[in-house]
C-alpha cells in the first residue's frame, strides 16, 4: 500500500481473517493485477463515506474495477460467505455455539399486506453483503 491510510482500511488482523474468503483469480485469462485488499478498502471507504462510485479517491483502484468486484461478489455469494464466517466467529468469541439453536417469529417480525407476499413488501436498500462488511469493520 503506497498511500496514507484511511480510517476504513482493514488492519492486518482483519485482512488475515478476510483474505481466505476472497475468490481466487480465474485460472484462464489475464492474471489478476489488482490488489484485493485495496478493493476491499475502497468498498469500505465508499460504504462508510456514502460517496458515489465515481467519487472514490484516486489512490484506490479505478472505481469501475472496485464496482465490478463488488457486483461479482454479490452475485456469486462471496459477501454472504464473508458474513456467515464472521457471524460464526463472533458467536464463538462470545462463548456460544456457532449456529443458533432456536429462532423466534412473532407478528411484529413477520409483516404481510393485503397484496400478499413479496408483492406488497418494499425493497430493502442495504443488502446482506453491505451489512456483512460493516460487521467486519466493527468486529476487529
Amino acid at each position: 500500500m503506497n498511500r496514507p491510510s484511511y480510517p476504513t482500511d482493514l488492519t492486518d488482523a482483519q485482512w488475515k481473517i478476510l483474505a481466505p474468503q476472497i475468490p481466487p483469480a480465474k485460472p484462464s485469462g489475464r492474471p489478476r493485477g489488482t490488489d484485493m485488499r485495496e478493493v476491499i478498502n475502497a468498498i469500505f471507504y465508499l460504504l462508510r463515506s456514502g460517496c458515489a462510485w465515481r467519487l472514490l479517491p484516486h489512490d484506490f483502484p479505478p472505481w469501475q474495477t472496485v464496482y465490478t468486484y463488488f457486483r461479482q461478489w454479490k452475485k456469486d455469494g462471496t459477501w454472504k460467505a464473508i458474513h456467515d464466517t464472521l457471524h460464526e466467529k463472533l458467536r464463538k468469541q462470545d462463548g456460544r455455539e456457532s449456529q443458533p439453536s432456536a429462532a423466534i417469529i412473532d407478528s411484529q417480525s413477520v409483516k404481510t399486506t393485503e397484496k400478499g407476499g413479496s408483492k406488497g413488501s418494499m425493497y430493502i436498500s442495504k443488502s446482506k453483503a453491505e451489512n456483512a462488511i460493516f460487521s467486519l469493520m466493527l468486529w476487529a
